[in-house]
């Protein structure tokens, strides 16, 4: 193991990248079992509040994203100073993207259903890390053909770009590595709730926003609750409803 570690890791120069990840996953999960146990009032598990200000923890997330991402510009280029800095950086952006719905809706939705984004937000972060730290680069893979490799990056960006639109989120992530995977998310017919099939055929085309709606709900909805089951098992029940307003969580 300890070789494995030295000859993959730190003779590659990716431990930086490797602390990241590690404290991405850890702070996750210690932020999570908090404000669970806030939820449920255990113990002295309280929110973080100045007077009547409730201060949620993507306040603390972002100084440490700047605080971590700040120290890897001005560091002298030691892989251990770095790599120290990117821990920093990693609990920061797990405070961050663990309240990433908020950011994005602008509002408090963390315990509501449109919560569940900052757990993908933070699914999406911890795979695309994982798949740097293997050696895996975006848009690189050139199929071994002769092909000008700017010409290849251009196109799987579009492809991938395409697929995004599709609502095939998953599909468009990995396939930035993996860019057959682009190909095939571009070509296969939209997700019924995406921007395409908003743009090109729910109006223009019933046939197939039908047939769209069809294997939503015959392949899509089984795994979507397989998901949705795991994530709540690791971060807690989104049970709210969706119009709820006032105080929650840290």
């Amino acid at each position: 193991m300890g070789n494995w570690f030295q000859q993959s890791i730190v003779a590659t120069g990716r431990l930086p990248l490797f602390c990241y990840f590690v404290m991405l996953i850890a702070a996750f999960i210690a932020t999570r079992i908090n404000v669970r146990l806030i939820r449920a009032k255990v113990g002295w598990f309280r929110n973080v509040n100045v007077g009547e200000m409730h201060i949620h923890h993507v306040v603390f997330g972002v100084v440490l994203m700047l605080v971590g991402g700040v120290t890897l510009i001005v560091s002298p280029g030691s892989q251990v100073g770095t790599a120290v800095a990117a821990s920093v950086f990693g609990v920061g952006s797990a405070l961050v993207l663990d309240e990433f719905a908020l950011i994005l809706h602008l509002h408090d939705v963390y315990w509501e259903e449109e919560g569940r984004t900052s757990v993908d937000a933070v699914f999406i972060a911890v795979a695309v890390t994982g798949l740097l730290l293997i050696g895996l680069r975006p848009l690189t893979w050139n199929y071994g053909t002769p092909v000008n490799p700017a010409a290849l990056i251009v196109a799987n960006l579009a492809l991938a770009v395409v697929t995004l639109l599709k609502g095939k989120i998953w599909t468009g992530m990995a396939g930035l590595f993996v860019p057959p995977m682009l190909l095939v998310g571009a070509i296969r017919l939209a997700r019924p709730g995406s921007p395409w099939a908003h743009w090109f055929f729910a109006k223009q085309s019933p046939r197939k926003m039908a047939k769209a709606i069809h294997r939503e709900e015959r392949w899509r909805r089984p795994v979507i609750k397989a998901k949705i089951a795991f994530q709540e098992f690791l971060s807690g029940r989104h049970d709210l409803p969706s119009t709820r307003r006032g105080r929650r969580h840290t």
